[in-house]
C-alpha cells in the first residue's frame, strides 16, 4: 500500500504492475457482480490514491470501480490506467458544491450539512477526452477553496490554544498531506485530519483521549465511536477522530464558501453538457444514524422531495445517484419512483473515504437495486463511447438511440459497457452493438 500511495503517479502505476503479474490474471464476471462508482481518493480525501483505490476495488472482488473526487479531477487518468492494468472497468466524475441562488432552492437545506442554499452536484462518466478541459474549469474553484480554508486554520488556531493544543501551520500540517500541489483539492477534512493529529499528539492514545475529548473540548462520542477512540492499538484512529470532529467540532470554525467557491448551478449543469459528462443530483435524504459517523441526524430534503425533483428536472441533471446502505428502504423507494416520474437515470456508489468503509455494497444484490448495476455497466460505455464519438453520448440530442425510452437507452448501454475491455483503452465506437444501432 505505500508503494501505491507513493508522491509519483509513475512509481504508483509500476507498483500496481508488479502486483497484478504476482497476482494473475483475473477476469471479472460482467453479470450481477458488485460494482461502486463513487469513491474518492487522495486528491481530494482518502487514505487512497487512485491506483491504491482500484486495488481494494479488485480485492473487494468488484467489477467496476469509479472515481470521484471533490473538485478535482486530477485522478481520473491515473485510475482509467489502474483499471487498465487489473483488468477492471472503472468510470470518473467529480463532485462540487454549487449555489443554488436564483432557483426554487434558493435559501433551503438541500443535500449539503453545512450551507443552506448550497447543493452537491456530481458530473459523472466524465469522457477522457474532457478531463483537461474539467480541470482548467475546477481550478479557480480549488483556489477559493484553499483560501477559505486558510482563514478558517486562522480562526482555528485561536480555539485550539485555548484547549491548549498546538497550533497548525497551513504549509507544514495542512498542506503537505494533501495533493494540492499535483491539481488536487484542499478539503476540510485535511484540516481537520491535522486537528485530529494535534490533540492525539496533546492527550495520547486511549482512553485518555476519550477523557480529553469529553472534558476538555466538550465532545460526546457515541458508543461505537467511543470504543474505536479508547483502542490504543487503533490503526485507523485519526481517520476515526476526524469522522467525530467533522460531525460535532467544525460548526465552531466553519466560513460559508462565497459565490466563488459555489459557482451558479446553471454554469456547471451547462458545462457538464458541454463536456459530455450526465450532471447528477445525490439525494442525501434525512439522516439518522451516519454509517461513516461524520453527520449527525439531521433534516434534508425529504420533507420536499416532490418540489426539489421538478425543480432539479427543470435545472437540466439528468440523472440521481444515492447510496443504498445510507437511507432506509421507504426513503429510496420513494427516490426511485419520483426517478421514473422524471425520467433520471439511477446511479448509485458506496462513498469511501475513511479505511474503515468497506468498497462493497451488498444491497446491490437485492432485487430493488439491481438495476444500479446495469446502470454503471451504462456509465462505462458513455465514456467510452462519447471519448471518440460525442454523439454517442448516453444524453446527446443526437445520440442514435435518441427515439428509444431511456430505461431502454440504458440498457443498450449498460450491454456494450459488459462486453468492453477494460485492458483496452482504445476507440470503443467500433463495437459491433454499437455498429447496429443505425439500423434499430
Amino acid at each position: 500500500m505505500d508503494r501505491l500511495n507513493s508522491p509519483r503517479v509513475e512509481d504508483r502505476l509500476s507498483a500496481l504492475r508488479s502486483l497484478a503479474a504476482a497476482r494473475g490474471t483475473r477476469v471479472p464476471s460482467r453479470e450481477g457482480q458488485e460494482v461502486n462508482c463513487h469513491v474518492h481518493t487522495f486528491y481530494s480525501f482518502s487514505p487512497y490514491s487512485p491506483a491504491a483505490a482500484a486495488e481494494r476495488a479488485q480485492a473487494a472482488a468488484l467489477a467496476a470501480v469509479g472515481i470521484m473526487d471533490h473538485d478535482s479531477m486530477a485522478g481520473a487518468l491515473e485510475m482509467r490506467e489502474a483499471g487498465a492494468i487489473l483488468g477492471i472497468a472503472t468510470t470518473a466524475g467529480v463532485e462540487l458544491r454549487v449555489s443554488a441562488a436564483g432557483t426554487a432552492l434558493e435559501g433551503r437545506r438541500i443535500n449539503n450539512p453545512d450551507s443552506l442554499g448550497v447543493l452537491y452536484v456530481i458530473i459523472h462518466g466524465v469522457p477522457a477526452r474532457s478531463i483537461a478541459a474539467m480541470r482548467e474549469f475546477l481550478r479557480p474553484i480549488q483556489a477559493a477553496r484553499e483560501l477559505r480554508g486558510r482563514r478558517m486554520v486562522e480562526g482555528l488556531n485561536t480555539l485550539l490554544t485555548g484547549y491548549g493544543l498546538r497550533t497548525l501551520d497551513w504549509e507544514k500540517d495542512i498542506r503537505s498531506i494533501s495533493r494540492a500541489g499535483d491539481g488536487g483539492t484542499i478539503t476540510e477534512r485535511h484540516i481537520l485530519y491535522a486537528v485530529a493529529a494535534a490533540i492525539v499528539e496533546k492527550a495520547g492514545r486511549g482512553p485518555a483521549l476519550l477523557e480529553f475529548l469529553k472534558t476538555t473540548i466538550g465532545i460526546h462520542p457515541p458508543a461505537r465511536v467511543s470504543e474505536y477512540l479508547a483502542d490504543a492499538s487503533n490503526e485507523m484512529l485519526l481517520f476515526d477522530l476526524l469522522g467525530v470532529l467533522k460531525s460535532s467540532f467544525i460548526e465552531k470554525v466553519y466560513i460559508q464558501p462565497d459565490a466563488r467557491e459555489c459557482i451558479p448551478v446553471h454554469d456547471v449543469v451547462r458545462f457538464a453538457e458541454e463536456s459530455g459528462g450526465i450532471p447528477t443530483y445525490p439525494y442525501l435524504g434525512d439522516v439518522t444514524d451516519s454509517p461513516t459517523g461524520d453527520k449527525k441526524a439531521e433534516k434534508f430534503e425529504d420533507s420536499y422531495l416532490e418540489a426539489l425533483m421538478d425543480e432539479v428536472k427543470r435545472l437540466g441533471f439528468r440523472a440521481v445517484a444515492y447510496m443504498p446502505p445510507r437511507n432506509t428502504i421507504p426513503q429510496l423507494r420513494r427516490v426511485q419512483e419520483l426517478c421514473v416520474r422524471h425520467g433520471f437515470m439511477e446511479i448509485s456508489g458506496v462513498d469511501i473515504n475513511s479505511p474503515r468503509q468497506s468498497f462493497n455494497c451488498p444491497e446491490l444484490a437485492l432485487p430493488e437495486f439491481s438495476h444500479l448495476i446495469s446502470a454503471t455497466w451504462a456509465l462505462i460505455a458513455h465514456e467510452r463511447l462519447s471519448d471518440t464519438a460525442p454523439r454517442c453520448g448516453l444524453f446527446h440530442p443526437y445520440n442514435p438511440l435518441a427515439h428509444l425510452p431511456l430505461v431502454q437507452r440504458v440498457a443498450a448501454y449498460a450491454e456494450v459497457g459488459r462486453t468492453l475491455d477494460p485492458s483496452d483503452l482504445g476507440p470503443a465506437v467500433k463495437h459491433p452493438l454499437v455498429a447496429s444501432w443505425s439500423d434499430k
